[in-house]
């Protein structure tokens, strides 16, 4: 496939950078050569110049050339650094059309192995990123770093603040599971919640996931697919939106949750959408966008190369016996990384298609709350999802 016919290049020149800056340590898309070999790269900047579905933010369709201009100053910190820029997706005719081109861009990445960095634009993006997987017949998680869930009226059509419900639906539908980190309670009615809860979804409260950031590492690891919308940001680190508000993650954290994604050998796709040039006088927004890319890169090159194989000589199997109608729960504790992961006992009439969701990322606590005689919530929503 010519994935050249949907990018704009971006203008580059060399000499705005000094050498250790990520600008001289990343190749640009030239129209007047050949279209990047992915086999030659792990990462791929896409930026995506959509806005017409957002909700009340236009302006962020100029985004991508925004991070660029931020991102590309800062130091290049990694030997190995293979990284690509391959230019931007204009709107198309309708944005059907566009997503037309970012799901068969993001398709080709996954598949090639390279994890495409989407540069938004708006954040129904993640449907387009989502039917990416339908090409690839591959089931997979989403994680949202949201303010809101974004679920949206099936009646209506898709916007940035209502694609939820769009991927839910989607037939032939390819969604394991979903996961919110960073809901605030007044922007989710009671009605959304409890949907989430029969759906098996997990959603993780702002205040409960500021009270320890590390709790959040299992739940990034288990995406395939990382959503970042500036709103999930308080506006005093992260302004340059019109849906900021004064309470959100800070700028260490938005940091911390980024570099986490990195560290996760299941992740394959991250996008940050919602951010508005318009409203970035200082650039300060642009930056801290563009630092959280740099940790997502300080991530993925410390990866530690988890393999979810039960006959991994490094993982330490645990079995916890309980007083509960679940008469013991296993789990693995790699011995390199020190992760853990839950392993859920699905029906064997499932597991071919579901194999690599079988064991669920966790942490010590959870095995501690195991040892405590109570079943971990992961274990219950995971095994309930076949019930």
């Amino acid at each position: 496939m010519d994935l050249s016919i949907y990018f704009s290049p971006i203008e580059f020149y060399s000499s705005d950078y000094s050498n250790d800056d990520l600008g001289c340590h990343t190749q640009f898309y030239n129209p007047s050569e050949d279209f990047p070999e992915f086999e030659n790269y792990d990462l791929a900047i896409i930026g995506v110049k959509e806005e017409r579905n957002s909700y009340k933010n236009k302006g962020c369709s100029k985004a991508p050339d925004s991070i660029r201009s931020k991102f590309y100053q800062l130091k290049n910190n990694w030997n190995n650094t293979k990284i690509v820029d391959l230019g931007n997706i204009e709107q198309g005719e309708s944005v059907a059309d566009t997503y037309y081109a970012i799901n068969n861009v993001i398709a080709e990445c996954v598949k090639s192995g390279v994890i495409p960095i989407i540069l938004g634009g708006s954040q129904d993006i993640t449907y387009a990123n989502y039917q990416a997987y339908e090409k690839l017949e591959q089931v997979v998680n989403i994680v949202s770093i949201d303010r809101s869930l974004d679920l949206g009226d099936v009646e209506h059509d898709i916007k940035s603040n209502g694609y939820l419900n769009k991927i839910i639906l989607h037939q032939p539908n390819y969604l394991f599971n979903f996961s919110n980190i960073g809901y605030q309670t007044y922007f989710v009615t009671e009605e959304e919640r409890k949907l989430m809860e029969r759906l098996h979804f997990d959603i993780h409260r702002l205040g409960a996931v500021k009270a320890d950031i590390k709790e959040v590492e299992p739940v990034v690891r288990n995406a395939d697919i990382l959503s970042f919308d500036l709103s999930a940001i308080r506006s005093p680190d992260a302004s340059a939106s019109e849906h900021t508000t004064p309470n959100g993650f800070n700028g260490e954290e938005a940091c911390a949750i980024t570099r986490y994604a990195g560290l996760s050998d299941k992740l394959s796709s991250i996008g940050f959408y919602e951010y508005n040039p318009d409203l970035d006088s200082q650039g300060q927004s642009a930056f801290l966008i563009s630092e959280m890319i740099w940790y997502f890169m300080e991530g993925f090159y410390n990866r530690k190369g988890d393999v979810l194989h039960k006959k991994n000589k490094d993982l330490l199997k645990y079995t916890v016996a309980t007083s509960t109608e679940i008469e013991e729960i296993i789990f693995y504790k790699n011995l390199v990384s020190e992760r853990w992961w839950l392993d859920i006992p699905y029906p064997e009439s499932q597991l071919s298609k579901y194999r690599r969701h079988q064991l669920v990322p966790c942490s010590y606590s959870d095995y501690q709350k195991a040892c405590n005689d109570e079943v971990p919530d992961k274990w219950w929503s995971n095994f309930r999802k076949f019930k």
